[in-house]
Formats: C-alpha cells, structure tokens, sequence
C-alpha cells in the first residue's frame, strides 16, 4: 500500500485525527498527542482526505484545527518520515512533496473560514499547518517554528514562503525562514503571527468562540 494512503474518504472515523460537528462548525483535532501530534505519511493523507471531505459537505461554515494534549503540532515525525523518504526515488519524494503540499492548499482552499487553535509546539510542518488558517488563535505558551533549514531543507518547504510573507511581511519572513528561529508568543503576536493571543490554555475555547460567531454570520 502507498505510504500516501489515508482512512477511506467517506467514513467518519480516521485513524489519525478526531473530528467533530456542531451546528456549521467542524472541529478537527491532530490525535497523536504522545508524539507531540507529530505527522506521518497517514496523517498527512488523512488531513489532506478530510479537508475535502469537509469542502464537500456542504453544511459546514467553519473549522478549527488543533492539536490534543501538549502542543498543536511539532511537524513531521522523524521516525516514520525520515528513514522512508531516504530511500525513496525522486519519483516517491515528488510525490510526498505533492500529498504534503496539497493539505496546505486544501486548507487554503476550503469554502469556510479556518481557525487554527495553536498552544506549545508549532514547528515545522506544524507551524505551515497555523499559517495556512485564516486565523490563529493562540495561548502564551505557543512556539512557532519555521526549522526546515535546520534540517538541511529550502525553508521554503510546503508553501511557507509564499504563506508566510504575506502574513507578517518580507522581512520577517526572511528571518524566521532563513535562520529558523523559534518564535514565542508574544513576539508573534507583534509580528501579525498570532491573530488574537489569548490567555493560558484558552486557545481551544476561544478559537471555537471565534469560529461559532464566524459560522453564524
């Protein structure tokens, strides 16, 4: 089976994510909350297959996306991604590329306005995941971290240097980009990052505050 294969479209039930509707708003929670909800290949496929799913609908009139337990999300997990894509062919990295940046867009594309509740770690593939909503609502203890340079990627990586300019400016973006710096709360808030810094371990509620009144209009 390809690596790139997520739960059957359709089904309400994924192996990697929980989703829940109410009255317009579908809430989507990253599951993995002993790996920090760190992305494999099936996460990634299940966002991507979700998210159209979503589009689909018909009902739905927002969404938030969160992560459980200590962090939103902390990018893709080395131990399932890392070794696999090493031995892939240029044909099977294309492909990741494409599956990984085709989440983006479809969070980018989605026919409802998107919220992202962002508390602890944001970093990485996680960190594209909070700037591809149209909101990011965030407690103190969010950190952003745009690290693909540190590991020997483009920066450039899912589409965040187009994203990421056009949220907090060219400068900005070039420096967290280039240097992959981390970026705490308060200075993202500065930046244009955060879109509203809410208190200690209110960003769930306040993000689904946001996205009901969004829904309703």
């Amino acid at each position: 089976m390809s690596p790139f294969t997520g739960s059957a479209t359709g089904t309400k039930e994924w192996r990697h994510l929980r989703l829940t509707l109410d009255a317009g708003v579908a809430t989507v929670t990253l599951a993995r909350p002993e790996k920090l909800n760190a992305l494999t290949f099936g996460a990634y496929a299940d966002l991507r297959d979700l998210l159209a799913e979503l589009s689909r609908e018909g009902s739905v009139r927002a969404l938030v996306l969160g992560g459980e337990g200590r962090g939103f999300c902390s990018g893709g997990d080395v131990d399932d991604i890392i070794g696999a894509t090493l031995a892939m062919d240029t044909r099977q990295l294309l492909d990741f590329n494409r599956m990984t940046g085709q989440v983006v867009r479809a969070l980018r594309e989605c026919p409802f306005p998107v919220v992202a509740a962002v508390h602890g770690a944001a970093a990485g593939a996680g960190a594209v995941l909070a700037l591809a909503a149209d909101f990011r609502v965030a407690d103190p203890s969010a950190r952003f971290s745009f690290l693909f340079t540190k590991v020997g990627l483009s920066g450039g990586d899912m589409g965040a240097a187009y994203l990421l300019p056009r949220v907090v400016g060219l400068g900005h973006a070039t420096r967290l980009l280039m240097l992959g710096e981390p970026v705490r709360a308060a200075e993202a808030e500065r930046i244009g990052l955060i879109s509203k810094l809410v208190d200690e371990g209110h960003a769930a509620a306040e993000a689904a505050a946001l996205a009901r009144r969004l829904a309703d209009g």
